[in-house]
């Protein structure tokens, strides 16, 4: 058996112990991954790990090039499931993310996010060098409470200094609005999609189980191993 064969083994045999193939009901599968459905059991539609990991791969080497070229991800889940992997995740590498509600003009509305992500970095660097004890204590308690709101919108994104080389999302239904700022911005997106999500127009679909936290972790960690690797590659 071929290194090729014998690694592509391992991966789905590492996704099915994730749970990464399991799928929705057939009722609410989107006829678009259909190609990706293997069958049925116990009511739940079992999905056909060695394509996903055909789509994997795939992404992966995008992601490698995206590294080499020195360009960010954007991390984007607002699912519970998701938020310890993505905050591990993006942070290891040094990557933005949206680990919550998306804020609608992220991507479209940039200049004014990065408006909002200076502030919080005057505000936070005013606290740190004790700058605030001039203001009264209701002022404090004030910008205490702006502080806290920006943390909890726009901490993810303050290493976002320029658009994104892509955007990576967990499930792709959910972030709709996401996915339609990247395209409006020509910016490429890679989504692990549950078999409900319409995966036509996206540049790298992964079908997937995104709704268990375990199959998520996967996931996210593979596209994180793909940027550093990608990051040791462009160094050598």
């Amino acid at each position: 058996m071929s290194t090729t064969n014998t690694t592509s083994n391992q991966a789905i045999e590492t996704m099915f112990k994730a749970g990464a193939h399991f799928g929705f009901s057939r009722s609410r599968r989107h006829p678009s991954s259909t190609p990706y459905i293997f069958g049925v059991k116990n009511k739940v539609e079992i999905i056909n790990l060695e394509k996903t990991n055909e789509l994997l791969e795939s992404a992966k080497d995008f992601v490698k090039k995206i590294a080499g070229e020195g360009k960010s991800i954007l991390f984007v889940s607002s699912k519970n499931e998701a938020k310890p992997a993505i905050l591990r995740g993006a942070s290891s590498i040094d990557m933005p993310y949206v680990a919550g509600r998306w804020i609608g003009g992220t991507l479209t509305n940039f200049e004014e996010i990065k408006s909002r992500v200076a502030k919080l970095h005057s505000l936070n660097s005013q606290k740190e060098k004790g700058e605030l004890v001039k203001y009264t204590k209701k002022e404090r308690l004030l910008i205490d409470r702006e502080i806290e709101n920006l943390n909890k919108f726009f901490f993810g994104l303050t290493n976002l200094n320029s658009m994104p080389g892509a955007v990576f999302v967990i499930d792709a239904k959910k972030e709709h609005i996401a996915i339609k700022e990247a395209q409006d911005k020509k910016i490429p997106v890679i989504a692990l999609c549950g078999s409900d999500n319409n995966i036509k127009g996206l540049e790298y679909p992964i079908v997937g189980n995104d709704a268990s936290i375990s199959s998520v972790a996967f996931f996210i960690d593979e596209i994180v191993k793909a940027y550093k690797s990608g990051k040791i590659t462009k160094a050598v």
